[in-house]
């Protein structure tokens, strides 16, 4: 691309921001639902606040300064505001825009660049990098060495030193093969997004997944030639990159005639879903896949007299909105009694890499999911985002609230007979 045709793109981009910006009427009913609005009580830390910044910012009444990055870094793109808007403003793709536009101007240091492009771009997001990272860690793990680690006070110094005291026990990798055959009578064929962070933190789920749909008749695609889902670029002002995760899946799922594109991952269902719709229209969660498919009534599950608590995850509820399928899905347990966890109209601070890059705000939003935790009396807490498990988990730690942390599919799978140690 000429520097002309930049120029001209990158001037379309922001038309583009300022006309969706315009739809805003200011009217004041996203104040109430948003996170940062409600702990700091600033009109600046609203999502009307934000857009009146944007619009300022794009007309160059605003400067390019700390005060103004400072409000748009505190933006959670937990997307509540979008189902309260009475004029249907798309929040989550202004914030995106801006955050892109500011990122070609913004000075990082040369540490900074260093992480952002060595640890997002060199391994979460490299298949073959994260599997060494991953086995890395788990020697570090076993060492002894993070626990060490969480008690000092380098784990609150920088974002990647947040990260390595914030992750949790790593199983083994597994290999994945490219299908996994539906057990007994096939009622379809569905293909199973791994996504970054899970292939390494949450392969329980992923396998637990498989088992799930294999049981019910499904047969299971992993194909290698998948990648990342494009939501961290995304977060971090980073579009093109997104983009070009979003051709390399739609390329890498295109092969097979599949029924549906499962996601595990809130995080990842929503950035999937934001793809052309001949993609997008075939991506499904992995509890509302479940909650409507054939095959339960010949499935066996063991029954589970205790009390079971969800998290539901903002982009879940906000983008998704299928928040009422892990409750559906739960539901089939026998003697396991379901509840929502009290204050989900509220993000967890999690949403994406936000909890590392500001653990202030993150930490506060954390702390009432902790008190909700503790009022529920629950055994389990069913969250169905990994990056919200990875920051629930944390809390809990931190907090010695003693409950178990997993996903639905888990939990299901496992009144199911699935036993992750014996499944590799």
């Amino acid at each position: 691309m000429t520097v002309t045709s930049q120029t001209t793109f990158q001037a379309t981009i922001s038309a583009s921001i300022a006309d969706e910006a315009a739809r805003c009427v200011a009217c004041g009913l996203c104040l109430p639902h948003c996170p940062t609005y409600r702990k700091t009580l600033s009109e600046a830390d609203s999502p009307r606040g934000r857009i009146a910044l944007m619009q300022g910012w794009l007309a160059r009444r605003i400067p390019l300064n700390e005060r103004f990055l400072g409000h748009i870094d505190l933006c959670l793109a937990c997307r509540a505001c979008e189902n309260v808007c009475p004029n249907n403003v798309a929040y989550g793709s202004l914030i995106a825009g801006v955050r892109g536009e500011v990122e070609r101007l913004r000075r990082r240091s040369l540490w900074q660049r260093l992480v952002r492009n060595g640890l997002v771009d060199g391994v979460i997001t490299k298949p073959a990098m994260l599997r060494l990272a991953g086995g890395a860690v788990r020697i570090w793990q076993m060492s002894g060495l993070q626990a060490l680690a969480r008690k000092s006070k380098w784990a609150k110094q920088s974002a990647p030193a947040r990260a390595a005291a914030h992750l949790p026990q790593l199983k083994p990798q597994p290999a994945w093969r490219t299908v996994y055959p539906a057990e007994g009578l096939v009622r379809g064929e569905v293909g199973l997004f791994l996504g970054c962070v899970a292939r390494a933190a949450d392969s329980e789920t992923l396998r637990a997944s498989i088992f799930v749909l294999n049981r019910l008749g499904y047969s299971v695609h992993v194909t290698p030639r998948q990648g990342c889902c494009g939501a961290l670029h995304t977060g971090l002002g980073e579009p093109e990159k997104a983009r070009g995760f979003e051709r390399q899946n739609i390329d890498a799922f295109s092969g097979a005639e599949l029924d549906a594109v499962i996601s595990t991952s809130a995080g990842c269902g929503a950035a999937l879903k934001a793809y052309p719709p001949n993609f997008a229209g075939k991506v499904k969660d992995i509890s509302e896949f479940l909650s409507a498919a054939q095959g339960w009534e010949a499935t066996r599950i063991a029954p589970l007299p205790e009390k079971v608590a969800v998290h539901e995850p903002c982009l879940m509820r906000n983008v998704l909105h299928c928040q009422d399928a892990p409750y559906a899905l739960l539901r089939r347990i026998p003697g396991a009694t379901v509840e929502p966890l009290a204050g989900n109209g509220q993000c967890c601070g999690a949403a994406g890499t936000y909890f590392l890059t500001q653990p202030d705000m993150a930490g506060a939003l954390l702390a009432d999911k902790m008190e909700a935790v503790r009022a529920s009396g629950a055994k389990y807490l069913a969250t169905s985002n990994i990056g919200c498990a990875i920051h629930l988990v944390s809390g809990l730690r931190e907090s010695g609230v003693v409950i178990e942390a997993l996903h639905p599919v888990t939990l299901i799978a496992r009144q199911m007979g699935f036993d992750d140690d014996k499944i590799r």
